[in-house]
């Protein structure tokens, strides 16, 4: 039986609702990018988030309107989630807690196994900022992420913090650090690594 490739999709969780604007998530996302390309697993696209009428809520459809319904579909289209976001505060942006907080409507969306839509997908993380809190932001992501079902491989954040208070931002440096590059390709390579065999063999539930 011919298995079909794997594809990811990137969620951009920037403030920034203009997907022209240069964002550093962005720029994260793409070294991820890069580094799933050796493993052929395609980014279909990178979704800034801001830019859609995400309505607040914990169901799969908050009415007129709201275009998480169709981000939803596109989501579970996929076998790979790439969650990407700034550091605001110490913590992850509203924007991706907007999206955490409409994941929760799987919980209650099990089939008769009681399975969430989200199972059998994998989820990593994309982290810039210029303070401290990439792991407990990465905490955050991950914990959501896998109450409501996503499965978290080894090694699943890719990220970079700057200087505290700093002026330089991860889109604006010259050159990728190559802990930055070494990160993403062992986030490429589990988290592919693991689709494969849950694409091939599902959770039974």
């Amino acid at each position: 039986m011919k298995v079909m490739p794997l594809k990811a999709l990137a969620l951009n969780c920037s403030l920034k609702s203009d997907p022209n604007e240069k964002s550093s998530t962005d720029a994260m996302i793409s070294v991820l990018t890069d580094a799933f390309k050796q493993h052929e697993v395609a980014i279909t696209r990178t979704v800034r988030v801001a830019s859609l009428n995400i309505k607040p809520g914990v169901t799969s459809d908050e009415g007129k309107g709201d275009d998480w319904p169709a981000l939803r579909r596109e989501m579970l289209d996929h076998e790979i989630l790439i969650f990407g976001g700034p550091i605001w505060m110490g913590q992850v942006s509203s924007v991706a807690k907007r999206v955490l907080e409409r994941l929760d409507a799987f919980l209650a969306e099990t089939d008769d196994q009681g399975r969430m839509p989200s199972y059998s997908k994998i989820a990593v993380a994309a982290i810039v900022g210029n303070e401290d809190g990439a792991h407990f932001s990465s905490a955050q992501i991950f914990q959501a992420l896998n109450d409501v079902g996503f499965t978290i491989p080894a090694v699943a954040a890719c990220y970079w913090v700057g200087e505290a208070m700093g002026s330089v931002d991860f889109k604006d440096l010259d050159d990728v650090p190559d802990k930055v590059t070494e990160t993403a390709a062992m986030v490429a390579g589990n988290a592919s690594h693991l689709a494969s065999l849950l694409k091939a063999s599902p959770y039974t539930g």
